[in-house]
């Protein structure tokens, strides 16, 4: 797997945006499926860099590491923040959805963009590191 570092600040945002654009160019993703992709990966780095970090008052790194095959794009993003699994807290149903933000609950959308927005992700803790790995297939495999 490539593996590519990114401080663990707001700041790096747009060169993550950046770098798994280029990732899902080179494996040819679709517009839409880039589209989304970046939005999921967006959303957990995000996470990362408020709650992980600057929250919990630690400074450290993520990694991006990535492997393209003729049938998907993986990424995975790592950090060295406290264990939080993104799929423990239940997601917005079809309903909550349907309510104006004024109604809704505070929290989960991002998440919900998220695990919807990709073909698989999922979540481990190892070693000290959250994992959050997202697949998405390459069209026609």
């Amino acid at each position: 797997m490539e593996t590519k570092s990114f401080p663990g600040v707001v700041d790096s945002l747009d060169p993550l945006r950046d770098y798994i654009g280029e990732l899902a160019a080179r494996a040819g993703l679709s517009k839409k499926k880039t589209y989304s992709l970046i939005l999921a990966a967006d959303e957990i780095a995000t996470n990362i860099i408020l709650y992980g970090y600057e929250r919990a008052g630690l400074t450290g790194d993520f990694s991006v590491l990535s492997e393209v095959t003729d049938s998907a794009l993986t990424i995975i993003l790592e950090d060295i923040a406290e264990a939080f699994d993104p799929l423990a807290r239940e997601l917005p149903s079809e309903e909550d959805l349907a309510r104006s933000l004024d109604e809704r609950e505070i929290g989960g959308l991002g998440i919900f963009l998220t695990v919807n927005g990709v073909d698989e992700f999922s979540w481990e803790y190892a070693d000290g590191r959250n994992r959050n790995k997202f697949v998405m297939k390459i069209e026609g495999s």
